[in-house]
Formats: structure tokens, sequence, C-alpha cells
């Protein structure tokens, strides 16, 4: 079975942590600041995730934001969790995207028609 590559980044990438969950930079970024929020724990989506994982999270999301805000100063953010292959889900370690949006850039997470 392939390694997780969530369950063995080195500390020196992590941006934030805190018990149950870390936070790092994104390696291929949708706008500058782009961060993922993983949990430390290996889980697969975020409906497996438990209520103090999922508290874990929310209080980097937090943190996450207010140092984006002060170092990016961005417009706006997508949050969000892909699950499943059909979403577009690619790295099976439950994460949570945090992008920052800035005005003009188009960021969206739907598609337009």
């Amino acid at each position: 079975m392939k390694e997780c590559i969530f369950c063995t980044l080195p500390g020196t990438k992590i941006f934030l942590e805190n018990e149950l969950a870390l936070a790092f930079f994104d390696k291929y970024p949708v706008s500058e600041g782009h961060v993922l929020i993983v949990t430390k724990r290996h889980i697969s989506n975020i409906f497996e995730a438990t209520a103090e994982e999922m508290a874990s999270i929310g209080n980097l999301l937090q943190r996450v934001k207010a140092e984006l805000d002060e170092k990016y100063h961005p417009d706006g953010y997508n949050v969000g969790a892909n699950t499943g292959p059909a979403s577009g889900q690619t790295i099976f370690h439950l994460h949570v995207h945090v992008i920052p949006r800035y005005q003009g850039d188009a960021g969206t997470v739907r598609w337009h028609t």
C-alpha cells in the first residue's frame, strides 16, 4: 500500500498545529496563501472525524485565517473538503482547503455556465 503523503509530512513544512490537526501551505496552490488543514489521525474524509477532531480543525481554521489576513490581505476565502473520487478527492486523508481569494481572481468552487 502506498504511504500517505500527509502522514509523512516533514515537520519543517508545518505552518500551524494543535493537538489533533495541523496546517501547511499547499504544494500546488490555487492562490497565494492556499493552506491545507489535516487531521493527525489518518482518516479518509470529514465524515469520519470525531467531534474533537472537528473542533481542532475549526480552531486551526480561525488561526490560519488570522495569519493569512495579516500576511496576504485577501478579499475573501473558499473553505472546503472534497469527499470521495466523484468530488475530486485525490488524497484520501481528510484535508480542508483554505483558499484566500483576491478581487478579480474569479475564484469560485463552482463551474460557471
